[in-house]
């Protein structure tokens, strides 16, 4: 089973390295809701981050919007009005096909160009449908046909693996 404080670990130590090896100054923590918050809001307490925590909601910017439609639970984002120059930390639970990412970085890139982003995931699993990849990841998994995995919380954090049609 995935032990959530190591992944937690793994990722810090990950994330630390990438920071100092990319130079980041100042930047600013985004967590993509609301499992991404989760894991954000934890690592931006371990990497004492003094800028507040981002909030973002990809809901009008997916791809399958016209085909899952209007989603109830839609909450607004929380971002800076500029982000023109800033570094940024991009997190989120689970990268899977990469289409979550590439809604968020159109979403970011609204409010002006980032002069980097670093992107996070506390779990990589197979399945990649476009050209994005994280920069830090806690672990990486490799799922059945018809699995999903499933980050539930926030207190406590756990992971669950789901299998369809049983």
């Amino acid at each position: 089973m995935l032990d959530i404080p190591e992944l937690l670990n793994n990722l810090e130590i990950e994330l630390k390295r990438t920071i100092a090896e990319r130079q980041l100054i100042d930047p600013l923590m985004i967590g993509i809701r609301t499992g991404g918050v989760w894991i954000a809001e934890v690592m931006h307490q371990r990497l004492a981050i003094t800028e507040p925590l981002g909030l973002l909601d990809i809901s009008f910017y997916r791809d399958d919007f016209s085909q899952i439609g209007m989603h109830p639970n839609v909450k607004p984002s929380q971002l800076p009005t500029n982000m023109e120059g800033r570094d940024i930390i991009l997190i989120d639970d689970v990268f899977y096909t990469g289409r979550t990412i590439r809604a968020a970085l159109n979403e970011i890139f609204d409010y002006g160009r980032p002069h980097q982003v670093i992107f996070a995931a506390l779990i990589k699993r197979d399945g990649k449908q476009i050209p994005i990849t994280p920069d830090c990841v806690g672990t990486q998994i490799k799922l059945d046909t018809g699995q999903r995995i499933k980050l539930t919380g926030p207190t406590p954090l756990s992971i669950v693996i789901e299998t369809s049609g049983r």
